[in-house]
């Protein structure tokens, strides 16, 4: 019998089938009515598209027909954020009937028909769309904020004023202010691409973490893979990488010792860290919960990332000349042009020996219960053999040295592969990769710094960066998601994940660069206000999250429209206020 069942699933949309009254449907949800002529006990699985090798999970039992030409009827609730895969199987025999391939809509009504068709040995298997889906799209509630950006983006201001992030570009390049190193003596034109590119990072990253209109594409990816929230953070580490490359340079130029620059830095690093671990933890006013108090976080990486390139550019900043094999060559020989990155070889020496150890660790630590190198998700992934290996080495070294309690408790990967193992996508082995990407805007720095005025050295090297590096991706990725040596993964912070995003920024400052400081077609407004005064509005959109008129209660709160509307709003409050900020001269600087 098994040999001779045939499968013929349809997928049509029709309005002859009666409509039912939906069920209470939540967002990113559907109703599926499954109705069963057979004359057996039929089990119903489901399977995400969107997870990778993973088991078939339970929907239910629809029972047996009760009479000829009387179908018994199941109602079920099933998600609508990816495609998802029916599997319809026999309970005696367990047989497979068919498997159905869609994408539901928000809060439409299904019905799945399974029968026999004149040969009782063919089961057919039809999907029909009782009641069409909701629009979950909304296309106007951003004529509000479209409105707010030209209002605040009318102004083009003729000066720079000190800048609160991690490092500060500066105009004349080598001469770049911040706020742990005194002003030069000689008034600059600051680049204002580098806090436009800033401000672009920020403001998205308080749009995703404020719900992003509960929309899965401005959530973070489930493991492997990239969605827009995966973008900003990374692209903030390059760029305080860029603008620490600059203050140092300014501020050695303008007398102060190595010493005392890398106790400041030292010092802003450990008052980064102090504050990461306050907004991060809840009770503020109470106290914060010692016995669960998570420990990494966003401003705590920035704070590891910070010191670490700050302090390989202070302990290994050539001279003069470019020393290579223990000789010191003169300015104009014929490799000068790739001084920039030749004066920094024992810079780049140190980062790769950080490479090494993440390799190491990543692929060589014996991780118990877990394959050699693995990287996956745990949970029902890899066809659910390893379950409580989620993030191999990563994780296991994270709750090995923090304690399960101090990491993040509810990973994304709950979502999709149902992972239970704690996992936090700011821990240890991550961190390491986060200084290369801040090394990565490190670089970039240093072509500002070599170049200046140079508009076409500067781009041309840029672009060339970003080459490089989209080719050391598509070799570890081998171009594909999940079949790659190291796939892009935001969770581990994988090696590719941080030449793509490298290669990304690097592509992307050359358009703000060129837009804003060569062509001057824009003057970075509205981004350009929150880039100036980060640390303020990061902390601030954490720690006021709760309160109006960044949150307020929604009449449906399971309508898209409300969550984006809401989202959008209170991104945009933080513009504004930065934007004030800014006319009043106030930056908040550590």
């Amino acid at each position: 019998f098994s040999g001779s069942v045939s499968v013929c699933v349809s997928v049509y949309f029709s309005a002859r089938h009666p409509r039912r009254k939906a069920a209470t449907l939540k967002m990113d949800e559907a109703s599926l009515t499954v109705n069963n002529e057979l004359d057996s006990e039929m089990f119903v699985s489901w399977l995400s598209d969107h997870c990778y090798q993973c088991v078939y999970q339970p929907l239910g039992v629809v029972p047996a027909r009760p009479a000829p030409g009387v179908p018994s009827s199941v109602d079920f609730t099933v998600g609508t954020q990816h495609g998802i895969n029916l599997q319809m199987n026999s309970s005696a025999l367990n047989l497979e009937l068919c498997t159905v391939q869609f994408h539901f809509g928000e809060h439409g009504n299904y019905s799945l028909w399974v029968k026999n068709l004149n040969d009782s040995s063919v089961v057919n298997c039809s999907l029909v769309t009782d009641t069409e889906p909701v629009s979950s799209y909304l296309r106007n509630s951003c004529f509000l904020i479209h409105n707010l950006m030209l209002r605040l983006g009318n102004s083009m201001e003729t000066e720079r004023l000190i800048n609160s992030e991690l490092g500060s570009p500066g105009g004349i390049v080598e001469t770049a202010t911040d706020s742990i190193l005194p002003n030069p003596a000689s008034p600059i034109r600051r680049l204002r691409s580098l806090d436009t590119f800033r401000g672009i990072s920020l403001v998205i990253m308080v749009f995703v973490n404020y719900g992003g209109g509960r929309y899965w594409f401005f959530r973070h990816e489930s493991w492997n893979g990239l969605t827009v929230a995966d973008l900003v953070f990374p692209w903030f580490v390059f760029i305080m990488g860029t603008s620490t490359s600059l203050s140092v340079s300014s501020a050695l130029r303008s007398g102060l010792t190595r010493f005392s620059l890398f106790a400041k830095v030292l010092w802003r690093s450990t008052q980064l860290f102090l504050i990461g671990v306050f907004v991060i933890n809840p009770n503020y006013c109470q106290g914060p919960p010692w016995d669960t108090l998570r420990i990494p976080g966003v401003l705590q990486r920035l704070a590891f990332s910070y010191l670490a390139v700050a302090a390989l550019d202070l302990l290994t900043k050539p001279g003069g000349c470019i020393v290579v094999c223990g000789l010191c060559f003169a300015q104009d020989a014929w490799w000068h042009s790739a001084r920039d990155f030749l004066l920094y070889w024992p810079a780049w020496l140190c980062v790769v020996v950080l490479e090494t150890v993440w390799l190491c660790l990543t692929f060589l630590l014996p991780v118990p219960g877990c394959p050699g190198g693995y990287l996956g998700p745990g949970g029902i992934g890899d066809m659910g053999q390893y379950p409580n290996c989620t993030g191999g080495a990563a994780g296991y070294v994270d709750r090995w040295l923090l304690g399960e309690k101090h990491i993040y408790q509810t990973p994304s990967s709950r979502l999709i592969y149902m992972s239970h193992m704690p996992f936090d996508p700011e821990g240890v082995l991550g961190s390491i990769n986060s200084v290369l990407m801040a090394f990565l805007g490190l670089q970039a720095g240093k072509i500002l710094l070599h170049y200046k005025n140079q508009h076409s050295s500067i781009m041309s090297r840029f672009l060339i960066w970003g080459l490089v590096l989209g080719v050391i991706s598509a070799t570890l990725t081998k171009c594909s998601l999940n079949e790659g040596f190291i796939p892009v993964n935001k969770n581990l912070w994988s090696l590719s994940y941080v030449t793509t995003l490298g290669c990304f920024a690097f592509v992307f400052l050359v358009l703000v660069y060129y837009t804003v400081d060569v062509r001057k077609w824009w003057s970075g407004a509205p981004f350009f206000y929150p880039g100036m005064n980060s640390i303020l509005v990061y902390v601030g959109h954490e720690v006021l999250e709760e309160y109006f008129p960044f949150r307020w209660r929604m009449a449906n709160s399971q309508s898209h429209a409300e969550h984006l509307t809401q989202n959008l709003l209170a991104t945009s409050c933080w513009v504004l206020i930065s934007f004030v900020l800014y006319r009043k001269k106030i930056f908040w600087k550590i």
